[in-house]
């Protein structure tokens, strides 16, 4: 992208997901039920960002609390691993953790604990110097990076987040909201509100734009200056799909990656469409990222087969 040390910084979002594969989402009857094996992951929203800005070739750094625990440790040989550059906090409150359960057709449902406190912030010494050497942040909504934004805003620097299944009215998102350029976040919750929400956001807040992911029937597009929401429809996955953690993640990564060339709304949205659909055909969470070669060659292969009525201009592209 440019000059700048990094090109992108993720703040916040790192912890273990364990992921229980079910056969429905629902409680069976009686007090126990046997599973397939259960397995422990290097997950969360921020890991998920950042790992998949590095798999496409972003100079990406990520910074966030973690525990001194074996989770903690855990996060630490993935990451050095994998080759991102991570630097924490260590908190006193330990790793953040979830449980997801998995159904047989991929869909999930998450369980996050809440072991960090309300008042808990990353310390400005240790956020600044990040901040002040990339061109880009994207701020999980975890809370104790909300106070960012008036340094995000005072240095330039552009600015996203992801408010996942936000109902339009929780203060909590909505901070981030109103004080981001890029807001993603899911349609499940506020479907009967789609375009007022997202007309709040651009009307009340920063946003350049922002994108309401909505499974399977695609998303949802409002972009400033703009009157009408649009609606693109989803790619269709080149692989089975067996779990949809992490989709949300990928869409946003390769979206973004698209922005930061320049590329219309178009060509974003099929970048993310393919990346999100990619991520779905791995089980567990953020276990494999798409490349740069690869999204540049499946979303040539998608828009080859996109129907003529699609928005997607003719003769883009790609991504």
């Amino acid at each position: 992208m440019s000059q700048s040390p990094y090109d992108v910084l993720v703040v916040g979002g790192a912890g273990v997901d364990t992921v229980v594969r079910v056969e429905k989402l629902e409680v069976p009857p009686g007090d126990s039920l046997h599973v397939p094996p259960v397995y422990d992951y290097v997950a969360h929203t921020g890991n998920g960002v950042a790992l998949g800005w590095h798999a496409l070739g972003l100079a990406t750094k990520f910074i966030d609390f973690l525990g001194d625990d074996p989770q903690g440790h855990a996060v630490l040989a993935a990451y050095a691993g994998r080759g991102l550059d991570f630097s924490h906090v260590v908190s006193p409150h330990g790793t953040p953790r979830g449980v997801n359960l998995v159904d047989a057709q991929g869909r999930r449902f998450s369980f996050y604990d809440s072991r960090h406190p309300a008042d808990l912030r990353l310390p400005r010494a240790f956020y600044l110097p990040h901040l002040e050497r990339t061109r880009h942040v994207h701020l999980s909504i975890v809370g104790h990076n909300r106070d960012l934004y008036e340094d995000v805003h005072r240095l330039g620097v552009t600015s996203s987040t992801d408010l996942h299944d936000w109902d339009g009215v929780n203060p909590h998102h909505r901070t981030y909201a109103l004080a981001s350029d890029y807001v993603f976040m899911s349609a499940a919750a506020v479907h009967d509100r789609l375009e007022e929400v997202l007309h709040g956001i651009v009307d009340e807040g920063r946003a350049r734009l922002v994108v309401a992911t909505d499974g399977a029937d695609g998303c949802h597009v409002l972009v400033r200056g703009e009157a009408e929401v649009r609606h693109f429809p989803a790619v269709r996955p080149e692989r089975p799909v067996v779990d949809s953690n992490g989709a949300g993640d990928a869409f946003v990564t390769a979206f973004l990656h698209a922005r930061f060339e320049e590329r219309p709304v178009e060509e974003c949205v099929l970048a993310g469409s393919v990346s999100g659909a990619f991520a779905c055909g791995a089980a567990g969470t953020h276990t494999e990222f798409i490349d740069l070669p690869g999204l540049r060659a499946a979303c040539a292969r998608a828009q080859a087969a996109a129907p003529p009525t699609s928005p997607r201009r003719p003769g883009t592209r790609g991504c």
